[in-house]
């Protein structure tokens, strides 16, 4: 089983939205039995948060529930429970450097594994959720294309 751990600031926008974008794809692929997620922050500001209303908001357009997701933050002991740690952007990947380091180089940005690799704008300032949702899924079939178990 692949376990992959999704990681962005506050974990109320975007790296929630990619654990339940993930879990819809992996389903959609037959392939739960391949894949495990979670997400988490790198600040424990939002820690015990809901998702932010705007980003469950856009899953729900996209028949995608996030029921019962609290942010959480990313610990050390992360980095040994996880194959794939995806960063949204380049300050996140920071951020997990600061946590627990990279010793194995499971430390990637979502969009690392597509055609055109780049840091996901944090939609809590640009509030453009279908902008994170597209680039969200862009990154997230390209990484199961590259490492699906099938």
């Amino acid at each position: 089983m692949i376990r992959v751990l999704f990681v962005c600031l506050g974990n109320i926008c975007r790296s929630p939205m990619a654990e339940f974008i993930f879990k819809d794809a992996v389903r959609r692929r037959g392939e739960e039995a391949g894949f495990y997620a979670e997400s988490a922050g790198t600040s424990g500001e939002e820690e015990g948060n809901p998702v932010y209303p705007p980003a469950r908001a856009e899953l729900a357009r996209h028949g995608i529930s996030c029921a019962g997701k609290r942010a959480r933050r990313m610990t050390a002991a992360d980095y040994g429970r996880f194959d794939y740690i995806l960063a949204a952007e380049s300050a996140n990947v920071r951020g997990i450097m600061r946590i627990c380091g990279d010793p194995q180089g499971k430390v990637h940005r979502i969009l690392d594994f597509s055609a055109r690799p780049r840091d996901i704008a944090d939609p809590w300032y640009t509030g453009d959720f279908a902008a994170t949702y597209a680039d969200l899924c862009e990154g997230i079939e390209a990484f199961l294309d590259s490492v699906s178990p099938r």
